[in-house]
């Protein structure tokens, strides 16, 4: 994978990110080639890593074994159009990134018969925390398959899914799920100012709470539900807390607002091509 020419078609921050954890995963930045129409994020990308950059997305593909395409789902079409003649003659493995997009979607607009895989990252991925899944076609080899996911392991775990449709599950887990937490934090933060702390107290309490709870989550073999427990004694504060949500509905509630994120987006899916 190190000796091969990656070319990435976009220089966004998702790129950016994954250029930032293959270099700092020894692969060589003359081996990463990167465009994009904006002269000033090549600039950036090329000070900052010293990879190769051009504007003309042939010059990338023209060259790379693996293409890795990194532009904004609306704008996929037009540009894998583009790259289609390049893809069929050279045959690299493509990696889409862009949310939405089917398998076949891509497959057509690259003229057919492409080994591919599409993955889904979330923001977090930005700063080397990411959880990605993937998910390749039938034409990919067990070789290609490592080279994907050594890409999207450079920035956190990556794991792959059976079925392509398993994607949007995806999309409502780990890809919409940073939000989800956020919100929790939005609302713990209100609270606790509500019951008289101040902001900059409650906002680092909430945040240190968070992200203690999360490397326990990751450390233990434990399930979340069995964690709660052990943190939540009989008669105590964390269990009276526990009663109010569980009285609300939460579990039901955020079942019901993850199927409404998977739902949208196989709806964005068919929009953006089928």
């Amino acid at each position: 994978m190190k000796q091969q020419i990656l070319g990435f078609i976009g220089a966004g921050n998702m790129a950016g990110s994954l250029i930032g954890g293959l270099v700092s995963d020894g692969f060589a930045p003359g081996n990463i080639w990167v465009s994009d129409v904006d002269a000033a994020k090549l600039k950036d990308l090329e000070s900052r890593f010293g990879v190769h950059t051009s504007q003309d997305n042939q010059v990338v593909a023209g060259q790379a074994q693996v293409v890795v395409l990194a532009v904004k789902p609306q704008t996929l079409q037009t540009v894998a159009t583009g790259l289609a003649a390049t893809v069929q003659q050279r045959q690299p493995l493509v990696v889409s990134i862009a949310a939405g997009v089917s398998e076949a979607a891509l497959e057509r607009w690259l003229g057919g018969e492409v080994a591919l895989v599409r993955c889904m990252p979330n923001t977090p991925a930005l700063v080397k925390t990411g959880a990605t899944a993937l998910h390749g076609n039938a034409r990919i080899t067990e070789a290609q398959k490592s080279q994907a996911e050594a890409i999207m392991r450079s920035v956190g775990l990556a794991v792959w899914v059976e079925r392509e449709d398993l994607l949007d599950a995806v999309t409502a887990l780990s890809g919409s799920g940073p939000a989800y937490f956020f919100l929790m934090m939005e609302a713990m933060e209100a609270a606790a100012i509500a019951l008289g702390l101040d902001q900059a107290t409650a906002r680092l309490l909430t945040q240190q709470t968070g992200l203690g709870a999360a490397r326990i989550a990751i450390e233990s073999e434990e399930p979340p539900a069995e964690l709660r427990q052990r943190v939540t004694s009989p008669g105590g504060t964390t269990e009276r807390a526990i009663q109010v949500f569980e009285a609300g509905g939460l579990h039901g509630l955020v079942e019901q607002a993850m199927r409404a994120a998977s739902e949208r987006a196989a709806e964005l899916s068919r929009q953006l091509g089928g």
